[in-house]
This record gives structure tokens, C-alpha cells and sequence, in this order.
């Protein structure tokens, strides 16, 4: 077994799983944290050899306690919340006043949580609970996972894989679509990036020929960016030959799948949800708030559709000014 490879998927997934709870756990975060409530469970209960159970399967909504582990004397609380108020509010909960012997511990569904570890907390009923070792999140998860023999990675490979995706995939883990994310992230994206070498008139031209009206804004304003991104994928292709065309190309696929599927403004936020999801998904994408993500999403696609990979161009349309 390839120690590295099944160590990679691991990572891989641990943080597609992370990044879907933050960016979608608000349009449906009970159906997410129930969910991950059990993974973990399984999870912890391979990784450290704990006899977790859901109390909430038992007892509905039981505050401060998600897991216990009645055996080891250990009580596990999930959250997509990683905050010192969060842990203190669940550290103070009066149920807690019968679990005195037992140790306590944190889970953080997406954040990273090195500076958390390193605080003080309120704990009045005394239970047996250091931050820097009972507040867990990717990185500290992975840390031990690293550690383990190779039989006990290969279990926990086989458990990520049956719960979180498919076999891991040795041809091919990494997109480029990822790649010219992670270099347009570095951008500053201001009045100093903007330029005039677009055709305003053109692209307004093709924005009335496929009827996009709530799209306008998004173009309008992301449009003065070409003359950079053009930049950007000159440098991506000193990588490789032909790796801004592959982008290119993803991109025009993910819309040629959905161009049907509504009007024309759903057929363009459609592309860019496909687009940001398929790099949320890509294990060498590095990690940016979303906010900064979707930016780049945004202005990507937007690229795409001056450069004619998506959506009809009128008549004799020609993007680029003449000056």
C-alpha cells in the first residue's frame, strides 16, 4: 500500500467535507451537523478506540453533549461553530453536573483552530478538559492519522472512502481549474487591475443577445479584469502546455451541461456554483475564505463568457478593443 496515496485521499476528503459544511451548512446546517455528528462518531471511535454513542439519537438536542462515551468517560460536542463563547456556553450547561469525571472534548466541523487551543476557558463543573489536546479539527486529525501503522490507515481509508467518496483516484488528483484559482487568489483585485482593453460596447452586445439581466451586474463589473486574467493564464502556462485552455475548456463543459436547464441568469449562476464546487472538491486547491473564492469564481467565469466559451456571441462579435 502506498502510504502517501491513502494518506492524500484522507486529507483530501476530511476537507471537501470541511468546506461543504461552511459554505452550504446554512441553507441546511440540522440535516449537516446530524450527519457529521455520526461520521465522527465512526470516526473517533476507529481513530482512538473510543465506544462513542449519539445521546441526540436517544435525548433530542441535548445541550453540550452530542457524544458520549460512557466506557472511556468522554463527552464530544460537534460544531460548525469554533468559538470561545461556543465551548464556554457548552462548558457551563448544568447537565454536565453529572458527567463530573469525564473529559470533554470539541470538535470544529470546518474552521481550524490553532489559536482556540491556545485560550482558557471557563469550567465550572471540572471536567477533564485541555484545549490544546481535546479541541480537534482537520490539521490536529490529521497529525495522528499521519502517525498511524499501515493497517490502521488502510482502515481508515476503507471507512473515509464508504462514507465520503469513491476509490482514490492515482491517474489524476489535482485540476488545473485549481491551479489558476491558487494564482489569482494572490491578486489584489482593485482599480489597479482594471483596464480598458475590452470592447464595453461588444460585451454589452452579447449580454442583451442571451437575455441576461440579474447576470449584467456581475459582468459589468468583472469585465475590466480581462487584460490581468489574460496575464494570469500566461503565467499558468509556463507550467505546462496548453493548461489555460483546459480551464477553458471545464468551464465551457459545465455550462454546456446546464444551458438548458432554465433562463439565462440561472444558467449563468449554475456555472459558477458547478465551477467553485469543482475546485472545493480538487485536493491541490489552497484553502481561501469563500468569500475570496467565489470572487475568483466570479471572475473567471465572467472571463469565460467575454472570451465566447460560454453562451451565444452575436453577430461579428469582437471582445477586444481596436486601440
Amino acid at each position: 500500500m502506498n502510504r502517501n496515496l491513502y494518506f492524500n485521499y484522507i486529507e483530501e476528503k476530511l476537507h471537501v467535507l470541511a468546506r461543504r459544511i461552511e459554505t452550504r451548512g446554512k441553507l441546511n446546517l440540522l440535516d449537516i451537523h446530524l450527519h457529521s455528528e455520526n461520521f465522527y462518531l465512526h470516526f473517533f471511535n476507529l481513530l482512538y478506540g473510543f465506544k462513542l454513542k449519539n445521546l441526540n439519537s436517544k435525548l433530542q438536542n441535548v445541550e453540550a453533549i452530542d457524544l458520549i462515551d460512557h466506557t472511556n468517560q468522554v463527552i464530544i460536542q460537534v460544531s460548525a461553530t469554533s468559538t470561545k463563547q461556543k465551548i464556554e456556553s457548552a462548558l457551563e450547561k448544568q447537565i454536565l453536573d453529572n458527567y463530573k469525571n469525564y473529559s470533554f472534548k470539541f470538535i470544529s466541523l470546518s474552521k481550524e483552530t490553532s489559536e482556540l487551543r491556545k485560550k482558557t476557558f471557563k469550567n465550572p463543573y471540572s471536567l477533564s478538559f485541555t484545549p490544546a489536546s481535546d479541541i480537534f479539527d482537520i490539521v490536529s486529525l490529521l497529525n495522528d492519522i499521519v502517525s498511524k501503522q499501515s493497517n490502521e490507515l488502510n482502515n481508515i481509508y476503507k471507512f473515509i472512502k464508504s462514507e465520503l467518496g469513491n476509490e482514490v483516484d492515482i491517474v489524476k488528483l489535482d485540476s488545473n481549474l485549481a491551479s489558476v484559482i491558487n494564482i489569482l487568489s494572490k491578486e489584489t483585485w482593485d482599480d489597479s487591475n482594471k483596464s480598458d482593453s475590452v470592447n464595453s460596447f461588444e460585451i454589452d452586445r452579447k449580454i442583451s443577445f442571451n437575455d441576461l439581466i440579474d447576470s449584467k451586474g456581475i459582468i459589468d463589473e468583472y469585465c475590466v479584469y480581462y487584460k490581468k486574467v489574460d496575464e494570469k493564464y500566461s503565467e499558468f502556462d509556463t507550467y505546462g502546455k496548453n493548461k489555460s485552455i483546459s480551464v477553458l475548456s471545464t468551464i465551457r463543459k459545465e455550462y454546456i451541461k446546464v444551458k438548458t436547464i432554465g433562463n439565462s441568469d440561472l444558467t449563468f449562476l449554475t456555472v459558477v456554483e458547478k465551477v467553485r464546487d469543482k475546485i472545493l472538491e480538487s485536493p491541490n486547491f489552497i484553502e481561501i475564505p469563500i468569500d475570496e473564492l467565489e470572487l475568483c469564481v466570479d471572475i473567471l467565469v465572467v472571463d469565460a463568457f467575454i472570451r465566447c466559451k460560454i453562451f451565444e456571441n452575436p453577430q461579428n462579435y469582437n471582445y477586444a478593443t481596436t486601440r
